[in-house]
């Protein structure tokens, strides 16, 4: 439920940006607390590979500091001091922007000036809720793990739990519903690409919230990677022919999709280092014995960086089906399938058609046996 809930903060760690001019846009910023006359204030914002890069540097007189600079579309920048832990998120656009912020708890400034920094505070102020929830539940239950007495320590734990899946939906719910009612929000786009990237919501769904998306945010590198995604996986969609490839196997030998196409084939992306993938591993061996000899294969596709680690894993876990991989993390194949994130599973029929996806559990058994009673 916490990594939930952060996920919704972690839309902090993406970038975006666009492509029409503008008139330019002023930064003000306002210090409280003990920060020195010529203290360095950065503005950074991440590249292709989220990796911060520097886009100007100030400093701090009298507890101001103030950036100006060109503004093509909303993007997201990120302020960082030096000697003070943690940034300040603000996006760039035309206008001027205010930033008021205490020394030490620069994570809570106040950013205001523009509409889409009032509409990023707008959704900062409701996940901060909900993660505060979250963080006041994860220390019920350190207390509750705690008790002696085992029947109402279980009662107490199970009821948090509970607790926990209803906070879980009504993030999910906050969240999507953000960016419905916000189609000019330059964080709408990126809560899309995020649901985009885990699965959160039906490709259709989707799809229509892009579509209502204004014209300047489909603009933007993130619109425009939204629309990228939602092509591609077009090509991967179910009742969509699976394209094919070919990669190594642990031998080194190249297999291809096509060569092993059974009546019914899972393809599955996994790697090592993934512990949902392993945590689902047994299911899918479970799955394999049973429905093999009644014409079911699985091709596994490994997304590891290590030849090393892929090899020991598949021993480890007992995977006696066939794999590839180019060991190359998210490589050409994973884009291919559009695949962003880890498990993910592809369902084919005899003919190579995509019949269903990202099954897990029960219901990936009771798919097979369907498909090959």
């Amino acid at each position: 439920m916490k990594n939930y809930i952060s996920a919704l903060l972690a839309l902090l760690l993406l970038s975006a940006c666009g492509s029409k001019g503008s008139d330019g846009f002023k930064i003000n910023g306002d210090l409280r607390g003990e920060v020195e006359n010529g203290t360095q204030v950065f503005l950074k914002k991440t590249d292709e590979q989220n990796k911060p890069v520097d886009v100007d540097t100030a400093t701090v007189e009298n507890g101001k500091f103030s950036f100006t600079g060109m503004a093509t579309a909303p993007e997201l920048h990120y302020i960082f001091i030096d000697q003070v832990r943690g940034n300040i998120p603000v996006i760039i656009e035309d206008g001027t922007i205010s930033v008021a912020a205490a020394r030490d708890s620069i994570a809570f400034a106040e950013i205001n000036g523009t509409h889409q920094n009032e509409l990023f505070a707008d959704f900062l102020e409701s996940s901060r809720s909900l993660s505060e929830r979250a963080m006041s539940m994860n220390k019920d239950m350190q207390k509750a793990s705690s008790v002696q007495d085992s029947a109402s320590r279980a009662s107490t734990i199970a009821s948090l739990q509970d607790e926990y899946i209803e906070l879980q939906e009504e993030a999910k719910k906050f969240e999507h519903d953000f960016a419905k009612k916000n189609p000019d929000a330059l964080i709408s786009a990126l809560i899309l690409d995020k649901i985009l990237s885990t699965g959160a919501l039906p490709e259709g769904e989707v799809k229509e919230m892009y579509e209502a998306l204004t014209p300047e945010i489909k603009e933007t590198a993130v619109g425009k990677r939204i629309k990228d995604k939602l092509e591609k996986s077009g090509a991967v969609s179910i009742g969509s022919k699976a394209p094919n490839f070919s990669a190594p196997t642990p031998s080194g030998e190249e297999l291809a999709l096509h060569d092993v196409l059974g009546k019914a084939t899972i393809l599955d992306f996994w790697a090592a280092w993934c512990k949902p993938c392993r945590a689902e591993n047994p299911n899918v061996v479970n799955v394999y014995n049973k429905y093999r000899d009644k014409g079911l294969t699985i091709l596994g596709v490994s997304l590891d960086r290590r030849a090393e680690d892929w090899k020991k894993a598949i021993k480890d876990d007992g995977l006696t089906w066939n794999h590839v991989s180019n060991v190359q993390y998210f490589d050409e194949i994973a884009q291919l399938y559009n695949v962003n994130a880890i498990p993910a599973t592809f369902i084919l029929d005899e003919n190579g058609v995509i019949v269903a996806k990202n099954l897990r559990g029960s219901a990936l058994e009771s798919k097979i046996a369907e498909m090959l009673q």
